[in-house]
């Protein structure tokens, strides 16, 4: 399995196991969780003081103890991700398009790179220079995250359905990198499949497997962000990675909380 960045981790371990509980973690226990995932104190301490600068862990102290937590913002970015990490919404082609053009004045160019990389992060593709497109059922996340960036008022929306030559789905190799997000699913399968032998694991082992899975899977349906399957290339590897991932969340998520909350008690 590849090895993780640890800030990846360090955020799928405040997604699991510290929004639940007052949005918190010690740094104590935090250190422990990251020890059974093999990173140690040190490489830990220097990506949540990465995390920090970029806003997105705070420091926190609960009952004398130092901690962390996920920043108003952070804790936004995840509850909008829930949907497409678990439930895997996926679009019809009557969902149409939504279109985001910009226009940035060239005093301000820095906000320029902060909307691409902002579409870039939701999954838009690249329609045609200063276009990008999403499916149609992206409107409402991508709103409230044009708002929470402060970048709303450089863009307008449109939605509707595509009208050019030829159809949607002979574009689509053009507006996304479909072989690149198809190799990613691949990798994902080859890289978890083997998970499903763990039948009945125990609770260290689960948590060991489970949140490396969990990081890789996270990233991926924002670099698909549910494309109607109608569209996409036949046999689309993105439904197989994803029932593979339902499968190995139904298996290991319990067990491995289960572990997790006992280091977390412990500190």
């Amino acid at each position: 399995m590849p090895e993780q960045s640890p800030r990846h981790l360090i955020l799928s371990l405040f997604g699991l196991y510290a929004r639940a509980e007052q949005n918190w973690l010690s740094v104590r226990a935090l250190i422990a969780l990251m020890a059974d995932l093999d990173v140690d104190a040190a490489a830990t301490r220097s990506s949540v003081s990465r995390l920090k600068k970029r806003g997105v862990l705070e420091p926190a102290r609960v009952d004398g103890r130092a901690g962390y937590a996920l920043s108003e913002s952070a804790l936004a970015v995840l509850r909008e991700g829930d949907a497409r990490i678990w439930s895997r919404p996926r679009a019809s082609v009557a969902d149409g398009w939504l279109v985001v053009v910009f226009s940035v004045p060239e005093s301000e160019r820095g906000k320029r790179h902060e909307l691409r990389s902002l579409l870039t992060r939701l999954g838009f593709g690249t329609a045609a220079p200063g276009m990008w497109i999403a499916p149609g059922t992206a409107y409402d996340e991508t709103l409230a995250a044009l708002d929470r960036a402060g970048l709303t008022s450089y863009t307008e929306l449109f939605r509707g359905e595509y009208l050019g030559a030829g159809s949607a789905a002979a574009r689509l190799s053009e507006w996304w990198d479909l072989p690149a997000i198809a190799t990613l699913y691949d990798a994902f399968i080859a890289d978890h499949r083997g998970l499903i032998r763990l039948r009945e694991p125990d609770p260290a082992r689960a948590f060991a497997a489970y949140v490396p899975m969990l990081t890789a899977w996270r990233r991926l349906p924002y670099l698909d962000p549910g494309i109607a399957l109608d569209l996409l290339p036949p046999g689309w590897p993105g439904v197989r990675a994803g029932d593979l991932f339902a499968e190995l969340d139904a298996r290991l998520r319990d067990p491995a909380a289960k572990h997790a909350r006992t280091l977390v008690g412990e500190r």
